[in-house]
């Protein structure tokens, strides 16, 4: 008996068998004269229990993209493809699924799978969930034509967003949403953000909404023009002292030494997020000078699935969110991610996979 065919409901084509996707070959520097990507072909997944195929069209390139590619974090899967900010059409269900239908748009985010048992799971607190998955990281990607993802944990993207606008919401913009969260800004206060990309221009622009005051410390000069034209009160060197006291602040680098600086620059009682998955060590600190005046350092690792949706509404009902993006296509996705290597980005990078 001939095998059923799989159709596109939008397009009424065959899912192929076969896809265009990145891997990592063996991670290393983006910028090394061997790449640690290569562009090649995959076979399409096909989705297990409680998971949809989703064709991509869009997927943001993130900064724990660049740390998974080039060996910041422990390697989780062998020959793994990249991408977590991903935006696309369900074009399969796989068994016991109702949640979606054929052709609906969702998203996919970093938080894959977690397990619903343990006591964070159950206390609402997934996001410390010991056995939690990851997409880009434990499983392949959007760095490809197709993914899949266990249907209970993709969003909804509404409808206000185009696929390249609402791709780096599903990392950048939540994980900026639960480090603003986490650094306890009072209401009319004063917010420094380290660094000034994907995540921290989204973070920006829900802070200054609110009439809170943000100051950017930054190491690129056009960042910190991009984080003026967004309307910062300030934007200096990354190492630099803002002009005031700081309330909170959250550092979204990887370096550790700003770490000091940032605790320099904070009142009494202020509280400093550190926002990235991987970050180099922290120097010493001095009790009198860092940490005394009860000031607090948080970090935040990933997010609740509620985070998302809370996140995702703030957006939607009060439209606050425009993300600056710069688009690329599949085959430059090593292009991206060198670009964003270099620091000095203007918003986000996003993949255009297909037209949706």
């Amino acid at each position: 008996m001939k095998s059923q065919e799989t159709i596109d409901p939008v397009t009424s084509e065959t899912i192929p068998t076969k896809m265009k996707a990145w891997e990592i070959i063996k991670p290393g520097s983006i910028n090394s004269e061997t790449s640690p990507l290569r562009f090649t072909t995959k076979p399409v997944p096909t989705p297990n229990r409680g998971e949809v195929l989703v064709k991509v069209i869009t997927c943001g390139v993130c900064h724990t993209d660049l740390h998974v590619t080039e060996g910041d974090l422990p390697v989780h899967k062998e020959d793994l493809t990249p991408g977590h900010e991903i935006v696309g059409r369900v074009v399969k269900n796989g068994p016991e699924t109702s949640r979606f239908k054929l052709g609906d748009r969702i998203g996919i985010p970093w938080l894959r799978w977690t397990c619903g048992v343990c006591e964070y799971c159950r206390a609402g607190r997934e996001n410390l969930c010991p056995n939690s998955r990851y997409t880009g990281w434990d499983h392949d990607g959007g760095y490809a034509e197709y993914t899949t993802v266990p249907e209970g944990f993709a969003y909804r993207i509404p409808a206000r967003f185009d696929s390249a606008t609402a791709a780096p919401l599903l990392c950048a913009g939540i994980i900026g949403y639960r480090a603003f969260e986490r650094a306890n800004v009072p209401a009319g206060g004063r917010l420094g953000l380290y660094g000034f990309g994907g995540s921290a221009h989204l973070t920006a622009q829900i802070a200054m909404k609110q009439g809170i005051e943000v100051h950017v410390l930054t190491r690129g000069k056009d960042a910190r023009k991009f984080a003026l034209q967004l309307g910062a009160a300030s934007a200096r060197g990354a190492y630099d002292l803002p002009p005031v006291k700081l309330d909170s602040a959250i550092n979204y680098t990887p370096v550790g030494d700003i770490v000091p600086k940032a605790l320099e620059a904070l009142k009494p009682g202020g509280t400093l997020a550190m926002a990235g998955i991987h970050s180099t060590d922290i120097p010493q600190l001095s009790y009198p000078e860092h940490i005394f005046h009860e000031k607090n350092l948080t970090s935040v690792e990933s997010n609740t699935r509620r985070d998302g949706e809370a996140f995702l509404t703030l957006a939607d009902r009060l439209d606050i969110i425009h993300p600056e993006i710069t688009e690329y296509p599949l085959a430059k996705a090593d292009d991206a991610l060198r670009y964003l290597s270099h620091g000095d980005i203007k918003g986000a990078c996003v993949l255009r996979v297909s037209e949706g």
